[in-house]
């Protein structure tokens, strides 16, 4: 079960990366700041597999198709999901974008399915409820130009985009060295964010040259986003090695109280009654799914 604090951790890192990388997107733009997350990030990565090594004695990675085709099919998934939950969060709130994205529950559980992973019946249960309470959340708010109804689909694309990338890092890391998970997870985590930031340089170096300059521009703040977000990336590849990627994912929602009071704190951002009560049921079924 040490899934679960790991799960945790990494999810409350996540929230401070999150913070960080929308602060970047009036400069940056979505892609800039998607791209900091792993730009940045990689070296601290790189420095969490030398650690990881330390501890893995006589692990032999094979680095075979199935690795390699696992870490390009999640990269691909990561980068679309987190620029759609970037525009997410400034299209409603800080904590409503957090919310949106868990939407990968449900699509998180069904795909791992094709991997023969199984839930019992109060998992589904939980699920259900869980994913009752996003549809909830999902009715968009009337904004001066009347309803932005793109909150909630960006938020959809989000969840779904996390819940390929997490299946496609699990079967990664086992297809790599499923004998040492937390090896096989850094090692994959590295790999990861090399391909997606020679991706992200190559695009926005021939599309929008100015974001990529913004990024560089504000090296603090994205050497803080790169850090919270690899040691979350580390956290939840970690989790994905040791557990099939539905319920990982049920437990990773503690983020969305911490992200509701972080949207309070940093934004001046409030949930009505209505909001609290669906973040509520949310939570019901998230409960569930992880200890159902």
């Amino acid at each position: 079960m040490w899934w679960i604090p790991i799960t945790i951790g990494a999810a409350s890192l996540q929230v401070a990366r999150n913070a960080l990388q929308r602060g970047l997107l009036a400069g940056a733009g979505p892609w800039g700041a998607t791209l900091v997350r792993f730009l940045y990030g990689l070296p601290f990565s790189l420095g969490f597999v030398a650690v990881a090594a330390v501890y893995s004695r006589g692990a032999h990675p094979v680095f075979g198709p199935r690795f390699l085709g696992a870490c390009l099919a999640g990269g691909g998934a990561q980068i679309v999901a987190t620029a759609a939950m970037l525009v997410s969060m400034r299209r409603s709130s800080f904590a409503l974008g957090t919310v949106f994205q868990q939407s990968g529950i449900p699509f998180a559980a069904l795909i791992g399915m094709a991997f023969g992973e199984r839930l019992d019946g109060w998992k589904w249960l939980g699920l259900a409820l869980a994913t009752a309470g996003l549809m909830a959340l999902g009715w968009p708010r009337r904004g001066e130009g009347g309803r932005d109804w793109t909150a909630a689909p960006l938020g959809l694309v989000a969840g779904a985009g996390f819940a390929v990338a997490a299946n496609a890092y699990r079967q990664s890391a086992l297809a790599l060295d499923p004998g040492h998970p937390v090896l096989a997870a850094q090692i994959t985590l590295v790999v990861v964010q090399a391909l997606q930031s020679i991706a992200l340089v190559g695009w926005l170096s021939a599309t929008d040259q100015g974001a990529l300059k913004a990024t560089l521009r504000a090296w603090r703040v994205s050497l803080g986003a790169g850090f919270f977000g690899a040691a979350a990336s580390g956290l939840w590849f970690t989790a994905f090695a040791l557990s099939p990627a539905g319920p990982v994912r049920a437990v990773g929602v503690v983020e969305m109280p911490i992200a509701a009071l972080t949207g309070r704190r940093l934004f001046a951002e409030r949930l009505s009654l209505w909001q609290i009560a669906a973040a509520a049921v949310t939570a019901a079924g998230v409960g569930l799914a992880a200890l159902g």
